[in-house]
């Protein structure tokens, strides 16, 4: 199965209203970055024990360790929780620019250095999610 109906797997099998949200978003984040390389994880972990939740991914960026060698992963990511969304922004210094960035003007979510959860897409301000987005896939931030 390739990487595209995985996704699409993973979303129809999230319950309502949860599935709609996931695939409004991931249409979205598509329109926002039209070309980008694909990921999906199902969270298991190389002897395939369930370590996280699923994840879809978007774009990528090189990780770079303190050991100093590289991974290859995804700049943003979505995944369904128990109580809803969770948005990645990956690969940002700053842990501190999401939650003050966006924090108080996105709605009803919780902001962190590197993720937005939310339970629903109609609790948020979508185009402050946008916002955060565009700004997850410069590169050098």
């Amino acid at each position: 199965m390739n990487i595209r109906q995985q996704i699409e797997n993973y979303i129809i099998a999230q319950p309502e209203p949860k599935r709609n949200d996931m695939q409004g978003l991931h249409e979205r984040i598509l329109q926002i970055l039209p070309s980008c390389k694909l990921w999906f994880l199902d969270g298991k972990n190389e002897q395939g024990k369930l370590v996280s939740n699923s994840n879809i991914g978007y774009g990528s960026y090189l990780i770079k360790y303190a050991d100093g060698t590289t991974k290859e992963f995804y700049r943003i990511g979505i995944s369904a929780n128990t109580t809803g969304i969770s948005v990645y922004i990956m690969g940002i210094s700053d842990k501190n620019y999401l939650p003050q960035t966006y924090g108080k003007r996105i709605g009803k979510a919780t902001v962190t250095g590197y993720c937005i959860k939310f339970k629903a897409l109609k609790e948020i301000n979508i185009e402050i999610l946008e916002d955060a987005i565009q700004y997850g896939i410069q590169p050098g931030f």
